[in-house]
């Protein structure tokens, strides 16, 4: 053999900015493809039967209400659990609330026996509460997801309807931050009385814009387009917000409002955080539930 002889060269070392940048993208990529696989982890935090009291007869007491546990099921077979709270010894001026129903679909995290003292409020409107747990919350079957949503939305509103044979005229659906979108998905397809949307978002990337703006709103998945599909509602709304919302931006209860169609209204909470409207509101604002609920029952709304 000759005396051919090997040499090793190293290949040049990139200059640091550029190394730093490749580690930047790496680690961005990580950080949205992480996400983007447990989407709806970062979405649903629900919690499971017992977290909370579920002795209706000992929630009730001493409210002036009678709450009944609810058992129904879902297009794809999943149990489903409600409260149906009444109120008791109603007044003759005030039938044309109590007999009216709200359907409730809370917000994201918890379970409806978490949201006792605000149902008993609502109560004393007086109106009928009807509040549900998705799938995966408190003693409600399966595991929450946006579609899975969806059908136990429909599936609440049957159950009112054919099961209770409530009439659609009577029933207001109310949606609180997550609920919210849930409403008005349900309230763009079926004709209720009514539409309340509180604390909650035009979309889901308009949210994940807002709170992880280093992320694409085509890497998000889920959508819950409530601004696109309110414009299909057909019946009166009322939208409920606070500039002082740390969770959803003020300016996304508005756009819903200005996407609304035909009659509708704005209430505003000042000084309220996500979860405290009803809190901070007060009277005025359960005199505004109120007032809303006699227009949607096409009644004269009263002076105070």
């Amino acid at each position: 053999m000759g005396n051919a002889r090997w040499t090793l060269q190293r290949r040049p070392r990139r200059p640091w900015w550029v190394r730093l940048a490749i580690s930047a993208i790496a680690l961005w990529a990580t950080i949205v493809l992480t996400m983007v696989i447990f989407e709806e982890s970062l979405i649903f935090f629900p919690d499971r039967y017992p977290s909370g009291n579920w002795d209706v007869e000992a929630v009730a007491r001493g409210t002036g209400t009678s709450v009944e546990d609810c058992f129904f099921s879902t297009s794809d077979g999943k149990k489903l659990h409600a409260w149906w709270c009444r109120t008791d010894g109603v007044r003759p001026e005030e039938q044309a609330t109590a007999e009216m129903v709200v359907l409730w679909f809370h917000g994201n995290a918890g379970n409806l026996a978490q949201r006792s003292e605000l149902m008993f409020e609502l109560a004393k409107i007086p109106v009928q509460v009807f509040i549900v747990d998705y799938r995966g919350y408190g003693r409600s079957e399966g595991r929450p997801s946006v579609k899975g949503l969806y059908r136990d939305a429909r599936a609440a509103w049957r159950y009112l309807r054919e099961d209770a044979g409530v009439g659609a005229e009577r029933i207001v659906i109310l949606g609180k931050s997550l609920g919210g979108a849930v409403a008005v998905d349900l309230a763009a397809e079926v004709s209720p009385a009514g539409l309340i949307v509180e604390s909650s978002f035009a979309s889901i990337p308009a949210m994940a814009a807002h709170h992880y703006p280093f992320i694409p709103g085509w890497f998000v998945r889920s959508k819950m387009d409530s601004l696109s599909k309110i414009g299909a509602v057909d019946c009166p709304v009322l939208v409920i917000h606070s500039p002082a919302d740390e969770v959803v931006p003020y300016e996304q209860g508005r756009q819903l409002f200005e996407a609304a169609p035909g009659d509708r209204r704005f209430l505003e909470v000042s000084g309220a955080g996500h979860n405290e409207l009803w809190l901070v509101g007060g009277p005025d604002y359960f005199w505004a539930l109120r007032g809303f609920l006699l227009h949607c029952r096409g009644e004269g709304e009263e002076g105070r």
